[in-house]
């Protein structure tokens, strides 16, 4: 399976929005709207896994750019994520 990072969506964009959008192009495998984890509203990007590396590219090369509800979306190779460390000095209640 390969990863797809969609980036510059517009707050209304549903999963089943991002599904029919990348159907298109190869089967798709999953969709993950990233959201605030304290206010719960999308943060403006997603993640959408498509069953082969070629409907990956497909999909990359025809929609990234492309216009939706006025915003032109960054459709690319989403990176493997990185292990990002707590540092408890940063992470203290009241520490601003």
């Amino acid at each position: 399976m390969s990863k797809i990072y969609i980036g510059n969506l517009p707050f209304s964009v549903t999963d089943a929005d991002l599904n029919t959008m990348f159907a298109k192009h190869g089967t798709v495998t999953s969709v993950n709207i990233i959201t605030d984890k304290f206010t719960n509203r999308p943060r403006g990007f997603a993640f959408v896994e498509m069953g082969t590396e070629e409907s990956c590219q497909k999909a990359i090369a025809e929609l990234n750019g492309t216009q939706l509800e006025g915003r032109a979306l960054v459709v690319n190779q989403a990176k493997p994520q990185e292990n990002r460390s707590r540092n408890p000095a940063t992470h203290v209640a009241g520490n601003l």
